[in-house]
């Protein structure tokens, strides 16, 4: 079987789009390949965070994930700080990375233009996100069009390594893009992705809403006067975008969507999206707050630990070795 790894950042409150554009995909990965799951917590101090928050989120984020159908006997499942590895690693990583070729990094490019005094560690995560990588010789890792130069990066890391110390040290891995869910837009500005960090969260649904405040957020979406249930992404954004919710929600194609609500008006539309968004969100919240509450995370976290760290010493120490670092 196949080997996969996907991280998770413990920063921000899952939404819809999050549950449709990524988890349903991960859910569908666990029945195809050996599948590893992280939470990158490093990665996420990138950034300034409030401890506390950070480190409720953590064990929040995993009962979510779980609570959304990840398995945790298909899945290995780890917190990325809980192995040492994963940062020594990166150090010699570092050291066989040019400067110019973290310089190059699109992300960095656009979050280092936000904020006026950045930490060197914005700079040199896509390596540590290469040692997530190559720590464990995954043979793919799902990604989106916006993360593929970080594997591209990984891919040349290792390459360059393989070459200058003439062994295979490492597998080069392949990006995972795929068939990608829908990807969801903001409710009340439909130009816009459906985002964590979004200013108005009247535009996002969380997967911890209420009830009442799902039905709120679609019966108030943004759409137009045509009143014609009809996918057109360019001239009825809104209206599409809620064609996309209900068509991945209830797994029906577009064109479905459409013939069924052919002669339904936006309200009627609108209050079917919301049943669907709710008989699907409902239940993950139920799971959740049994989870969140059990020592059950503990004991797949502590598993999932154990695991990983053994795999990844192996190639820790055959990379400390080939590069001189031992006695």
């Amino acid at each position: 079987m196949k080997r996969i790894i996907t991280g998770l950042q413990p920063t921000g409150c899952i939404t819809l789009g999050n549950y449709i554009g990524a988890i349903k995909r991960m859910v569908e990965y666990q029945e195809r390949y050996e599948s590893f799951i992280f939470v990158a917590d490093m990665h996420a101090i990138t950034v300034p965070q409030d401890p506390i928050m950070l480190h409720e989120s953590i064990k929040s984020l995993i009962a979510l994930y779980l609570a959304c159908g990840i398995d945790p006997k298909k899945n290995t499942i780890f917190i990325q700080s809980e192995n040492i590895y994963h940062a020594n690693m990166s150090w010699i990583l570092e050291c066989h990375t040019p400067y110019g070729e973290l310089g190059r990094m699109t992300q960095f490019k656009d979050k280092s233009k936000k904020k006026q005094n950045f930490s060197s560690g914005l700079y040199t995560y896509p390596v540590l996100m290469a040692s997530d990588i190559l720590l464990y010789d995954v043979d793919y890792v799902p990604t989106g069009q916006d993360q593929k130069q970080h594997v591209e990066l990984a891919r040349n890391i290792a390459e360059k390594i393989n070459k200058k110390y003439k062994e295979k040290i490492f597998k080069i891995p392949e990006p995972l893009i795929g068939k990608r869910g829908a990807k969801i837009y903001d409710l009340v500005d439909p130009t816009k992705k459906m985002s964590k960090s979004a200013l108005n969260p009247k535009g996002v649904i969380y997967l911890m809403d209420d009830e009442k405040t799902i039905r709120k957020k679609i019966m108030s979406a943004t759409t137009d006067s045509e009143m014609k249930v009809v996918f057109d992404p360019d001239n009825k954004p809104g209206i599409s975008n809620l064609i996309s919710i209900y068509a991945s929600l209830s797994n029906k194609t577009v064109a479905a969507v459409e013939k069924k609500f052919k002669d339904s008006n936006y309200g009627e539309f609108k209050k079917s999206v919301a049943d669907r968004v709710v008989k699907t969100l409902i239940p993950i919240q139920e799971k959740y707050k049994k989870l969140i509450n059990s020592k059950d995370i503990d004991k797949i976290l502590d598993e999932g630990r154990d695991r990983t760290s053994l795999i990844a010493y192996e190639k820790y120490d055959k990379l400390k070795h080939v590069i001189g670092l031992y006695r």
